[in-house]
């Protein structure tokens, strides 16, 4: 990552000057978000005198294991499962792995078939997941998204083979916010008895995750996009599903995750996922309008860009866009110094500067992936902040493009 340098002569001389009233606006909830003070309170007491170790028998490491069996339950409740179908993982990036190493495995060693079936827009959890199965002779086949990143059902009805033992679908997004249609995939899946795993980090919170509804056999949550704790995560596993463990060692997770339990981040998951599920239609219905508001109104003010993934179904809290001219990471630095803080792709790829690979899946060239932005709003996203990202983000990018030895076009769709 570069270093920011200071504003040379001619950037001045371009009026690219920090406004009087410099504001901070977080807008990188996708990445991750602050933890809710509820969340803190209910974490403290495992933080500080209630550390027993829930494997413990004595009374404080029963009083462990009845919090960490409530938070099971609690969870358990808003995903509508049984609490032996959770596993309580170190993120969302182990639960994903969990569910793709531990089912691929299993259905190897049973003889049942080595083809698994995801998508070419996943997150990078589970797409190195799947590069790695297929050195162990595994056959992946990649789905291809359309130009506003969904998946169609033909698309997997017809990918489907014989020996094919696993699906993997994501809920939502992480980078371009599009939802994919989980139920009518799920029961494609279950239609030919195949396991079907989708991963819901960025949908907790603002899309139902009841995994009875949706009809998903496994579901990847994490804590850090929650305003919960980081450094944890869940998958529900539903019951008769053969998952072969991720670590061993002892006998915790009914024996399918070994190491002691993060009980006080499990109690904050639980607790924020509580949150998260009770305000999720009031937030989202706030969230979209503000959302709708930043990407008409950024559009407008914006030269030369357009809007990634699909126009309506997206998350109510993502806006992504590309911007001709000029660079992500250059727009990333100078908007910092303006204090606003914004994403190019996932969070999980800033120390690169390879192109979104999501962007490019749209079918978009690499000047599009290159200057892309992406803001994702929260709950202390204000009107006001928005309007303060849309007043300075023309002049910062009038500036760069000055400098620019780019000059592109749109294509003439947009």
């Amino acid at each position: 990552m570069k270093t920011f340098r200071p504003l040379t002569q001619l950037e001045q001389d371009l009026q690219l000057k920090l406004p009087a009233k410099k504001q901070t606006v977080y807008l990188d909830h996708a990445a991750t978000t602050p933890l809710d003070p509820s969340v803190r309170t209910a974490m403290l007491p495992f933080l500080e005198t209630e550390f027993g170790n829930p494997s413990a028998l004595y009374q404080p490491g029963r009083r462990a294991k009845e919090a960490l069996s409530s938070a099971r339950e609690n969870v358990a409740a808003i995903l509508g499962c049984r609490p032996d179908e959770l596993i309580f993982t170190g993120s969302g990036t182990e639960s994903d792995n969990h569910a793709i190493f531990g089912v691929a495995r299993a259905a190897k060693r049973a003889g049942r078939g080595r083809h698994i079936i995801t998508s070419n827009i996943e997150h990078h959890a589970v797409l190195a997941a799947c590069e790695a199965l297929e050195k162990e002779d595994f056959e992946v086949t990649y789905l291809e998204s359309d130009e506003q990143g969904l998946i169609s059902t033909k698309q997997l009805r017809d990918a489907i083979q014989e020996d094919t033992v696993f699906v993997n679908i994501m809920y939502a997004n992480n980078e371009v916010g599009t939802i994919q249609p989980i139920k009518e995939l799920a029961a494609i899946a279950k239609e030919k008895h195949i396991p079907f795993h989708t991963d819901a980090c960025q949908a907790q919170g603002a899309l139902t995750i009841d995994v009875t509804e949706l009809g998903v056999d496994l579901m990847t949550l994490n804590g850090s996009k929650i305003y919960g704790p980081k450094g944890v995560g869940v998958l529900f596993a539903r019951k008769g599903v053969s998952l072969t463990p991720l670590i061993y060692g002892g006998a915790q997770e009914s024996n399918r995750r070994a190491g002691t339990e993060n009980l006080a981040s499990i109690v904050g998951f639980a607790k924020a996922l509580e949150i998260a599920d009770g305000m999720r239609t009031s937030e989202s219905e706030r969230l979209t309008k503000l959302r709708d508001y930043m990407t008409k109104e950024l559009l407008r003010v914006l030269p030369k860009s357009r809007l990634n993934g699909h126009p309506t179904k997206r998350l109510p809290n993502n806006v992504h866009i590309s911007v001709l001219d000029v660079e992500g990471e250059a727009l990333l630095l100078y908007m910092d110094e303006f204090g606003i803080y914004a994403a190019t792709g996932s969070a999980c790829d800033s120390q690169t500067l390879d192109p979104s690979h999501v962007v490019i899946a749209l079918g978009l060239p690499y000047e599009f992936a290159h200057g892309s932005l992406r803001f994702t709003l929260g709950r202390l996203t204000t009107r006001e902040q928005i309007d303060y990202v849309i007043e300075h983000l023309p002049g910062i990018i009038k500036a760069l493009r000055v400098i620019s030895p780019l000059n592109l076009e749109l294509p003439n769709d947009k």
